[in-house]
């Protein structure tokens, strides 16, 4: 067994981190951060309320007009620093979120690698935030067109990767020279104040990032200040198409700007002339991954007939063979759930696929006993038969379970693809040029992956179309969603 302890104990503050100085809640409440793998308490943090979130951005108010002025290199220079901090503690980090969110340490130690990789990208980007020089249409006068900040950014980020969607959000604000409020999810909360207290090492002056933690119950008290408070220009989010809906409505009164990355139903599809084995590598990158617990993780797997059965075969052999376990074995490929509202989805789907007729090829089960020390276990599962439906195909459900239905023609699975409010994430296997183009013009969704199951990267825009949001992270069109366009027309020259 490998231990979970960290070597630099002060990476966990225990404290919210407004203007300069680490705090505790105003009302003095806390917080318990719970051990997935085994359901106990082993930290906690401030559970904060709308008089944190107020102070929160009265400093991330008061420390932008210097920040903003600050020049681009010098900006650079500090995310840049900021990123040598993250890698050089990899393994604490690593540590900290297999500890608080579950996943296989080797997954947790990638995540960094990944969180960190945003990180140097967008500190290399922040010296590229250009304008243009507009033609003028008369003598006499010059056009510009110029890049500013936005302003004060509230992020709200999600449990399933805690470092890397706070480098994802945070790391493009600084570049474009917008000051930051953050509320991180309050089932892992500990790597993101540790991410945030490596940021104030490397030389973001106080008050550019200030982070509150809160309760389940107490978010919408701290997330309403920022909504209602007009020095908040934008609201960068990660979860829930209902709660991102919200989140849009009450910004309209200041007209905040939005980045929404939202709910996602991915379809998977698999053409009767892809390569098999190659698919098979797909899925189980993209499905099995964090446990199933990815915003891109495919939902609904589509197979061709003439495959499908034997498809099915290789993979439910494959998923037999995930080892599942805490952390803290070496060995384990897919570690607990979240929580048990995340188990009790899971069950859920699964049992009401069966009660409609899908037959379980391998798991279905939730995994208690020895060597489990928590409920929050849930064996990687295989479902045949599965039409779009059973609520594993309507619903988004964020688990270790691959529903697997059978299709005919090209024009039934599009249609089925494109058949859900959502539109994240899709992928498909083929061989044949033209059907390759045909349906990645065809798919209603923000990214596809064609013969790939793994999508993210620093240099690529991220995001969905209908109800999966708006607004891209990574890549140049992420710093563009974190500044303004001024338009200058000088006359008289």
């Amino acid at each position: 067994m490998t231990t979970l302890e960290l070597h630099r104990q002060d990476l966990l503050p225990g404290a919210h981190l407004i203007g300069a100085e680490w705090r505790a809640a105003a009302d003095g409440r806390e917080l318990a951060v719970s051990d997935p793998a085994t359901g106990k308490v082993f930290a906690s943090v401030p559970d904060g309320n709308a008089a944190d979130a107020r102070a929160a951005v009265d400093a991330a108010a008061a420390a932008f007009p210097a920040w903003r002025a600050t020049p681009a290199k010098q900006r650079a220079a500090i995310l840049k620093r900021w990123n040598d901090l993250l890698l050089a503690h990899q393994e604490d980090l690593g540590r900290l979120i297999s500890r608080e969110q579950g996943k296989p340490l080797a997954e947790g130690r990638g995540e960094v690698a990944y969180a960190a990789s945003y990180v140097e990208w967008f500190g290399e980007e922040a010296t590229r935030a250009n304008g243009d020089i507009i033609p003028a249409p008369v003598t006499g006068r010059r056009m510009l067109a110029l890049k500013e900040p936005v302003g004060v950014v509230a992020t709200i980020t999600p449990w399933n990767f805690p470092a890397a969607m706070i480098a994802r959000k945070i790391a493009p604000a600084l570049a474009a020279g917008c000051t930051v409020v953050c509320k991180p999810a309050e089932d892992t909360p500990l790597t993101s104040l540790a991410l945030v207290r490596l940021a104030q090492e490397a030389g973001v002056p106080a008050g550019v990032i200030n982070i509150v933690t809160a309760s389940r119950e107490r978010t919408p008290e701290v997330v309403d200040v920022w909504l209602a408070d007009s020095r908040v220009r934008k609201i960068s989010f990660t979860g829930s198409t209902a709660v991102g809906k919200h989140l849009a409505r009450h910004s309209a009164d200041t007209l905040k700007k939005l980045s929404l990355e939202l709910g996602g139903n991915a379809p998977f599809i698999v053409f009767d002339d892809a390569d098999l084995d190659a698919a098979i590598d797909g899925v189980m990158a993209a499905k099995f991954r964090n446990g199933g617990q990815t915003c891109v993780s495919p939902n609904r797997i589509y197979v061709q007939e003439k495959v499908y059965d034997a498809f099915v075969a290789r993979l439910g052999a494959r998923v037999a063979a995930l080892k599942v376990g805490p952390a803290s074995d070496p060995a384990s490929q897919i570690g607990p759930m979240i929580n048990a509202r995340a188990i009790a989805k899971i069950d859920q789907h699964v049992r009401d696929a069966i009660a409609r007729g899908a037959h379980v090829i391998t798991g279905g089960q939730r995994l208690q006993g020895p060597g489990y020390a928590s409920d929050n276990y849930y064996a990687p599962t295989v479902l045949a038969n599965v039409t779009d439906a059973m609520q594993c195909s309507c619903e988004e459900t964020f688990g270790p379970v691959a529903p697997v239905t059978r299709f005919t023609s090209e024009e039934e699975v599009i249609a089925a693809a494109n058949g859900t409010p959502f539109g994240l994430a899709a992928y498909f296997y083929s061989t044949d040029v033209r059907r390759i183009h045909r349906v990645t013009d065809a798919l209603e969704s923000g990214i596809v992956g064609v013969n790939e199951g793994a999508l993210a990267a620093e240099a690529a825009p991220f995001g969905g179309v209908k109800e999966s949001g708006y607004g891209r992270e990574g890549s140049v069109h992420g710093l563009d969603d974190y500044l303004h366009t001024k338009y200058v027309c000088q006359g008289q020259l």
